[in-house]
């Protein structure tokens, strides 16, 4: 990234920044995924209970990584085994105190928009967790709530999909066909416009790319 690239997202970033603190969310920007993860780690408490969704974002910086080295109740279900211990630490994760996720896209002003196939992910952000923590780079963000629905539903969700090996449409076209295959992952959209709770949703904005 060139130095004027670099500025350009400062100075855009401190605008999204603006849109946050105008919705109820809290807003962080800082420059490398180190400064990231040092974010991350400084606004969970040690010994908080902490659940995530699918991030590839908070993967990127290396926080999962940091969690489990550090002192933290973690509630992941990729270390259980089966089908019901996964669902059952999923549910588990309502009553955490923290949850990282990203966001498939963030407005200029401050809207976060994010697209699920579970609604894990979406129904978390919204209600439940005590915090929510949402990691995301300087790629996801765009100019308006319709630019943040077409970014989640053409780009995040054909990456996504391939990722997982799904059988949809736009796994292999690459683009959206507002399709109703079994295998859509873009079943629940959650536009969160305002937080009611003050400081719930802190938002870190990176300046690199980050997930998809």
């Amino acid at each position: 990234m060139t130095e004027w690239e670099l500025k350009r997202n400062q100075l855009l970033g401190m605008k999204v920044l603006e849109g946050l603190q105008s919705r109820n969310m809290e807003g962080y920007f800082v420059n490398t995924k180190e400064e990231a993860l040092a974010k991350l780690l400084e606004l969970i408490p040690e010994g908080s209970s902490i659940g995530w969704g699918g991030t590839m974002s908070v993967a990127a910086i290396g926080g999962f990584d940091a969690l489990h080295n550090g002192k933290y109740k973690l509630l992941d279900r990729d270390a259980v085994q089966t089908k019901e211990e996964k669902e059952k630490v999923q549910r588990d994760i309502f009553f955490a105190d923290y949850f990282l996720t990203s966001a498939n896209a963030v407005t200029e002003d401050g809207i976060l928009v994010n697209i699920d196939g579970n609604a894990n992910r979406v129904s978390a952000i919204a209600f439940g967790p005590a915090h929510v923590v949402i990691v995301a780079g300087m790629n996801k963000v765009v100019k308006s709530e319709a630019d943040a629905l077409s970014r989640a539903r053409n780009i995040a969700a054909p990456i996504n999909a391939q990722r997982f090996g799904l059988d949809t449409p736009c796994a292999k076209a690459g683009a959206c066909y507002d399709c109703k295959s079994h295998d859509t992952i873009c079943c629940q959209t959650l536009i969160t416009r305002y937080s009611k709770h003050d400081g719930r949703i802190k938002v870190i904005l990176v300046n690199e790319d980050l997930g998809f």
